[in-house]
């Protein structure tokens, strides 16, 4: 059984996703605060957060923050604001899918088990990539380049990892946010594929605007070079 967080002060909806959420076989605590957020999650390990960003004693994003230092869990936010700024904000933060309220309970679920999915077949049993001096440890979720140490959000490490496991492939864009988002889900933005892309080359290219590692195929996708 799945351990899900749900980080909520809206009793309406707790009482509500809490219900569906049981209903289809997850077990579910609910924190109410930041606070009580950072206790539950010093208490135990879940499986995934679902975090309204508007909450009493901060923002769903101090959470995000905190749990993307030690954790590539899987993150939904929850708002009432379906600002494009705050929709890119939390993606780029680590988190991996945004909904707004008001949603349907069958849409939220679908998109729960749609992450767990990807999740899961991310554990493979291999336990490490390496290429042009990067290097991805898949159990520790930690990448190096030339032996230091690199900060990636989850989205920047998953779509590494992606194009690292098909070295020389052209993964069409489609191909590639069908394997980390919801390939259907209109919540996704048409450019947020293209600042992933250019962060993660801010992060591992010697020369960003002149990459050599991750390569752009005109009108076709994105492909990993190995070079020799």
């Amino acid at each position: 059984m799945n351990h899900v967080l749900l980080v909520e002060d809206d009793l309406s909806i707790i009482d509500g996703l809490e219900f569906s959420l049981q209903k289809n076989g997850f077990n579910v605590d609910v924190a109410r605060t930041v606070k009580e957020a950072f206790l539950a999650l010093n208490d135990k390990t879940y499986d995934l957060l679902i975090i309204d960003l508007a909450l009493p004693d901060g923002s769903g994003f101090d959470i995000c923050k905190k749990v993307r230092r030690s954790s590539h869990v899987p993150i939904i936010f929850l708002t009432a604001s379906d600002e494009e700024v705050n929709i890119v904000m939390g993606l780029d933060m680590g988190g991996d899918d945004y909904i707004t309220k008001p949603f349907k309970l069958n849409e939220l679920i679908s998109r729960i088990n749609a992450l767990l999915r990807r999740a899961k077949l991310s554990n493979c049993t291999q336990h490490e990539i390496a290429s042009n001096g990067i290097t991805v440890k898949l159990l520790e979720n930690r990448v190096w380049k030339d032996n230091r140490e690199i900060e990636l959000t989850a989205s920047e490490y998953r779509l590494l990892c992606l194009l690292m496991q098909h070295p020389g492939s052209i993964l069409t864009r489609e191909m590639i946010l069908d394997r980390l988002w919801d390939h259907n889900g209109n919540f996704i933005d048409d450019n947020t594929l293209s600042v992933y892309v250019r962060r993660l080359r801010e992060k591992i290219e010697d020369d960003p605007e002149n990459p050599v590692f991750l390569l752009t195929a005109r009108g076709l996708g994105y492909r990993w070079n190995i070079v020799r």
